[in-house]
């Protein structure tokens, strides 16, 4: 058995790959990647893979060549004979189309499940899914790891009559895992959502007023359904309000409309690099500690349970 395993990083964050090798004390793979002029993509490994445990590094947020990088990357692997291609996904991009919601739409997180494993990769790891369901999708094993003792150990024993607010039904779950590590009181916003990137905050399920808040969600995109969580939340009585969310895609005006709300501050993880690194409120929290210990326990086929768990016991 190889002594240690080879990182290779493709160019959606490099960042966060150079992070998680320095971690482990390691070398990051040498690979080739260029960008044709008529922008196909083109990979060579550099260094000899044959019979060795490879993991790939790469998030798939837009643009979708992070994505087409990432499958080309796993097919010259397996190509070059590698015994085991791990695909380590920070950020797992089409995770919001996890179902048919109407008709003649396309379940793009199963294709985008199906394409990953026909270009070659064995594993899958990643944090923060959007949806726990996708893990299904997947035919090969699949490693889902959660952001929140990043943030918790920010928040613990910090603030007195302390919420954890999930901004909608769907992050329940999540809110409750840190409602339960943080020992707080647990909030739910029920909202509307009259179309796409458009969300109106409409009720707040739980006591909020004199309150400290922290709004956990796995992503924030356009930034429309935190701001209104926020003020819903001001309008209630909240004192201070932070923000824990996983995945800062952070498009289109998000970052002004972050820094215009009330929140006091809003922290993210790095599985996506910040385009827009002015703002005084958004702060980020490196997920590499959490990533390298999965990498490491996964090649030494340890069990990663503890990384992953979100107390089952209490949910």
């Amino acid at each position: 058995m190889d002594s240690e395993p080879l990182i290779f990083s493709g160019r959606s964050n490099p960042e966060l790959a150079d992070k998680i090798c320095e971690n482990l004390s390691l070398t990051q793979g040498a690979i080739d990647l260029r960008t044709f002029s008529d922008g196909e993509i083109w990979a060579k490994y550099k260094d000899n893979i044959r019979g060795r445990d490879v993991y790939i590094i790469q998030s798939t947020h837009p643009p979708a060549e992070n994505l087409m990088e990432l499958l080309i990357m796993l097919d010259a692997a397996k190509r070059a004979s590698a015994k085991r291609v791990t695909a380590v996904m920070p950020y797992f991009g089409y995770a919001r189309q996890d179902r048919k919601d109407q008709p003649r739409v396309s379940i793009s997180a199963k294709l985008t499940a199906n394409l990953i494993t026909v270009a070659g990769a064995d594993r899958v790891i990643t944090m923060d899914l959007h949806a726990a369901q996708i893990q299904g999708f997947f035919d090969i094993p699949l490693d889902h790891l959660y952001a929140s003792p990043v943030f918790t150990v920010l928040f613990k024993n910090k603030f007195d009559d302390f919420v954890v607010v999930s901004p909608d039904v769907g992050g329940m779950k999540l809110a409750r895992s840190y409602a339960n590590r943080l020992n707080a009181g647990l909030v739910v916003i029920d909202k509307r959502r009259p179309q796409h990137n458009i969300a109106e905050a409409m009720n707040i399920i739980g006591e909020v007023k004199n309150k400290n808040v922290l709004i956990v969600d796995d992503l924030i995109d356009t930034g429309g359904t935190f701001v209104s969580a926020i003020k819903a939340l001001k309008e209630r009585g909240a004192k201070k309000i932070f923000g824990a969310v996983t995945h800062a895609l952070l498009s289109d005006d998000a970052v002004k409309r972050i820094d215009e709300s009330e929140i006091d501050a809003l922290y993210v993880t790095d599985s996506i690099p910040l385009r827009d690194l002015s703002s005084k409120k958004i702060i980020v929290r490196s997920s590499s500690e959490l990533l390298s210990e999965a990498i490491i326990r996964s090649f030494q086929n340890e069990s990663i349970s503890s990384l992953f768990e979100i107390d089952k016991d209490k949910i």
